[in-house]
């Protein structure tokens, strides 16, 4: 495993509780682990050494919230999400990771506004949400941000919000499907090279760090009313992108 500075096992062990902390269902934090992550690793190797923790946080997310899933919204992101990971599994050969950041950025963000508009307007666009074509086009979102960055939860939170999904009903859809989407990527980022033994080992020792996330996000957002919880899946989304745009 490589030498890392105290600075680094610090970062990275802060990290490591906000992806525990992101699992309870405050999706935005998540840029944490993706800003903190990028700067030890670099932004595309870093994909790969998140992902098994990713995956870790997501089985105990299930553990604590996968009874309340909702799983017509699983299976209705499910298809476009996979078709997602695999064209940006094929653009991640050759592409330049100075281009995907404020590209995904720019999604997120302009994804975050037209979410703000709605809640200002409840008349503006209501059918929207509940389109074939709406489901499609974060599914697409999902599965290519999720490949490129390990992103994809301000994504999906900002559909599920559109949805008026009740907050522990969006933390169980939100385990389950990123559970099943993680599982799914695991094979091209090591095809990638960019899971390897060591990086698994590091995994190893930063996990039982999540799980402390996860009660600590999960004691927070047992407490919080379901606007108050809204509020914070916007605020936190908007900060990320405007961190990938302009970081």
């Amino acid at each position: 495993m490589p030498e890392f500075s105290v600075l680094q096992w610090c970062l990275m062990i802060i990290a490591a509780a906000g992806i525990g902390i992101s699992k309870s269902g405050l999706s935005g934090i998540s840029m944490v682990h993706v800003l903190v992550f990028a700067a030890v690793f670099g932004a595309r190797d870093s994909t790969g050494v998140v992902l098994p923790m990713l995956i870790f946080g997501d089985i105990c997310a299930i553990r604590a919230y996968g009874q309340h899933a909702n799983w017509n919204q699983v299976w209705r992101m499910m298809p476009p999400a996979i078709i997602g990971v695999i064209a940006a599994w094929l653009w991640m050969q050759s592409l330049d990771e100075t281009i995907y950041k404020p590209l995904i950025g720019s999604i997120i963000l302009g994804l975050t506004i037209l979410q703000i508009v709605r809640l200002w307007r409840s008349d503006f666009q209501s059918k929207i949400p509940h389109a074939v074509w709406f489901a499609w086009m974060m599914g697409l979102t999902v599965g290519m941000t999720t490949m490129l960055a390990n992103a994809a939860g301000p994504v999906f939170g900002l559909y599920l919000l559109a949805l008026m999904i009740p907050k522990l009903e969006f933390v169980g859809t939100s385990a389950w499907f990123f559970l099943m989407l993680n599982a799914f990527k695991v094979p091209f980022s090591w095809q990638l090279g960019l899971i390897d033994l060591e990086s698994l080992q590091l995994n190893a020792l930063l996990c039982p760090i999540i799980i402390g996330g996860l009660f600590f996000g999960k004691a927070i957002v047992k407490r919080l009313p379901q606007k108050t919880f809204d509020s914070l899946i916007l605020a936190f989304t908007a900060i990320a992108a405007m961190r990938l745009l302009f970081g």
